[in-house]
């Protein structure tokens, strides 16, 4: 079996994940950390219709599919000592920021391509403000969610994790 996707390269003693013969895998793949791992990024992140779902976790970041439904949130959140990316690939909505809460005086439509920086310490929602699925990647250093983490919905993401 060919390693890396058809390339023919596997050094020995490497691990590389079970190769898939569909060039677009589905987006609910298991979580492929900490391993070497390709993978067409706007593709997954457009098939994938979960809230959340963690596609690869390392020990100094992870990457999360998410998919927001019209008129959802993430949910005001604050990572204390992560610093988070956000690329949205389709849709359009509002980031809102700030120091507290209570001070959310960063705001931001968002569309197609845009992408957020979020530091560390700071709180944040996304909204959904379109008619359509809000399709984004999320790339957290270090990693906020568990290994293997598999939200469908916000509320399921709500019950198994109330600190996200």
């Amino acid at each position: 079996m060919p390693g890396f996707h058809g390339s023919g390269f596997s050094p020995p003693g490497w691990y590389h994940p079970p190769y898939y013969p569909n060039p677009n895998p589905p987006a609910h793949l298991r979580d492929q950390g900490p391993y070497p791992f390709t993978v067409n990024i706007e593709e997954v992140t457009l098939q994938n219709s979960y809230f959340r779902v963690a596609l690869w976790t390392g020990n100094h970041f992870q990457l999360t599919l998410m998919s927001l439904n019209a008129g959802e949130d993430i949910g005001l959140e604050m990572h204390p000592d992560t610093d988070q990316f956000l690329h949205i690939v389709r849709g359009q909505g509002l980031v809102v920021m700030g120091d507290s809460r209570e001070n959310l005086h960063f705001r931001q439509r968002v569309y197609d391509n845009y992408v957020v920086f979020i530091p560390a310490g700071k709180w944040h929602n996304l909204i959904n403000t379109g008619r359509t699925p809000l399709k984004l990647y999320s790339i957290y250093a270090p990693p906020a969610h568990p290994r293997g983490t598999v939200h469908r919905t916000k509320k399921e993401a709500e019950q198994q994790h109330p600190q996200y």
